[in-house]
């Protein structure tokens, strides 16, 4: 059959170009499905300043939605995420820990789980994105929008161990389809609450393919190729891909035990190696640190006109970080409901740690190191990842080679612990002994996310990772006077001692 041949202004492409029916099919997914629905999560609430060629300060919806979601529950809950930071650590640490304690995995392992899903290209590419649209400035107001992250975390965390249950094979289950099915019809509203999990699982299941999975692969083999040329090409992305959901699926095969397990070691060793070349960078350059810091802070409430002026550096900042710790957005709940603990609070108080490390501590340390380094205002370094390899590059020139196996890395925790996310939705929704088939569909994904060039279907996925964010923060708020009441409790029974450490001497003769 001859190539049919269109217009195609969504593409780019010149209007006698023949287009394929891959491309077609492409081009008609993105202009009828996943542009309305980007028109609505990135609908600019700002819109009055918005003028022909010139448009302006822009405040996506979805972002304000979780900024004042952070905030809310930052003043709601007294600042827990400062006054509860200490517990959270000893929490994590297995602190408070006892062996016969009710769920699937240590609270270390969720933690480790959750951050697999959230520390990632996002962490690097995405900083280096912001700085460039936003100036250095942004790396303030992300850290900003990750300490009210923290909070959001929290909230959402302690409600999926209020809710969770444990399905007839024995497996914990968990997460915003649980607590906003049961906890709003506890309130009195069943049918809202439950058309709010099910609009919740299924974007879920979207999110966990495509930018959870597809994306993740594509990113993976694209940086890997770059640096190994034996790869390069269609064959090179077969085998690349076969061989990334064997390894894939020899994980997520054995649950969400073994998730944890390989979490818990590949998260802090990949953080490690990327913070600690950081911070030898930093040192490098500590003579310009303080300057550094004075730019970001300066930066922040006096920013040059060409990146927007306040609003727009305010509003890249959060977008920045929102984005990566996946604050509100009611997927690390899911991991995090199947830890082992009694006090549902206590998990509340290890999950609030996500948001810190995340955006804290590594998004603020990819942007300083951008900023003292020169990088974003250098002409030859580039934007996104191009930029944070051009930064690293200065003080380690083999940095690159280095940046493919922390991004293969990265995008290996982040699928084993999104395919558990969509698991359990696609449980929720289809019953636990479909699960297999959840998990099929999921392999055969990680082998085309690196063969395809299916742009927008992965645009459309990332986008069902944010809208995950609308019905999980509208229960969440609703639901909050319970988290409000069960971290009352607890925090009254932490201050009167009737928590025994696990190290204690009572602890230890039971």
């Amino acid at each position: 059959m001859t190539p049919a041949t269109a217009t195609d202004t969504l593409c780019g492409r010149p209007m006698d170009e023949p287009i394929g029916f891959v491309d077609a099919l492409e081009t008609l997914f993105g202009r009828f499905v996943v542009d309305p629905i980007s028109a609505v999560l990135f609908f600019d609430v700002w819109f009055w300043d918005d003028l022909p060629g010139d448009p302006g300060v822009n405040v996506p919806i979805v972002v304000l939605w979780l900024l004042l979601g952070a905030t809310f529950f930052t003043l709601r809950f007294r600042f827990v995420n400062l006054r509860g930071f200490r517990h959270g650590i000893d929490c994590a640490r297995g602190r408070y820990s006892r062996p016969d304690d009710p769920g699937e995995i240590s609270p270390f392992q969720a933690l480790a789980a959750a951050l697999s899903a959230t520390v990632g290209m996002g962490n690097i590419a995405g900083v280096a994105v912001a700085v460039g649209l936003g100036g250095p400035g942004t790396v303030f107001w992300m850290v900003v929008a990750g300490f009210l992250g923290m909070s959001s975390k929290f909230a959402e965390v302690t409600l999926a161990q209020m809710y969770r249950t444990v399905r007839p094979d024995g497996h914990v289950s968990g997460g915003p389809m649980h607590y906003l099915g049961d906890g709003l019809a506890r309130l009195g509203w069943p049918r809202f609450g439950a058309s709010l999990a099910v609009v919740f699982s299924l974007m879920c299941i979207g999110g966990s393919l495509g930018g959870g999975n597809m994306f993740q692969a594509n990113q993976a083999y694209a940086q890997v190729a770059s640096v190994i040329p034996l790869l390069d090409g269609r064959a090179g992305a077969i085998g690349f891909g076969l061989a990334l959901a064997f390894v894939v699926g020899l994980v997520i095969l054995g649950g969400i035990r073994r998730i944890g397990e390989v979490a818990a070691v590949i998260v802090p060793f990949m953080c490690a190696l990327y913070i600690a070349c950081g911070m030898w960078i930093l040192l490098v350059h500590a003579g310009e640190l303080g300057h550094g810091l004075g730019v970001i802070v300066g930066q922040a409430f006096t920013p040059d006109a060409a990146y927007g002026g306040f609003v727009g550096v305010l509003v890249q900042g959060f977008r920045r970080a929102c984005f990566s710790n996946e604050a509100g957005i009611g997927s690390a709940p899911i991991a995090h409901s199947a830890a082992a603990t009694p006090e549902p609070a206590r998990q509340g108080f290890v999950a609030l740690l996500e948001p810190f490390i995340d955006t804290v501590i590594v998004c603020h340390m990819t942007g300083l190191v951008c900023v003292v380094t020169g990088a974003y205002a250098h002409p030859e370094a580039g934007s996104g990842i191009a930029m944070t390899s051009w930064a690293f590059a200065t003080v380690f020139p083999w940095f690159p080679a280095l940046l493919s196996v922390t991004a293969l890395l990265f995008a290996f925790s982040t699928q084993i612990s999104w395919s558990y996310y969509g698991e359990q939705c696609w449980a929720w929704l289809f019953g636990a002994r479909s699960i297999l088939v959840y998990k099929a569909i999921f392999l055969f994904f990680v082998w085309f996310g690196s063969v395809s060039q299916l742009e927008r279907v992965i645009e459309f996925s990332d986008l069902m990772i944010l809208g995950m964010a609308f019905p999980n923060l509208a229960g969440v708020v609703l639901l909050s006077g319970q988290v409000k009441r069960e971290l009352d409790r607890y925090w009254g029974k932490l201050r009167a001692g009737e928590f025994e450490r696990s190290g204690s001497a009572a602890a230890t003769t039971r």
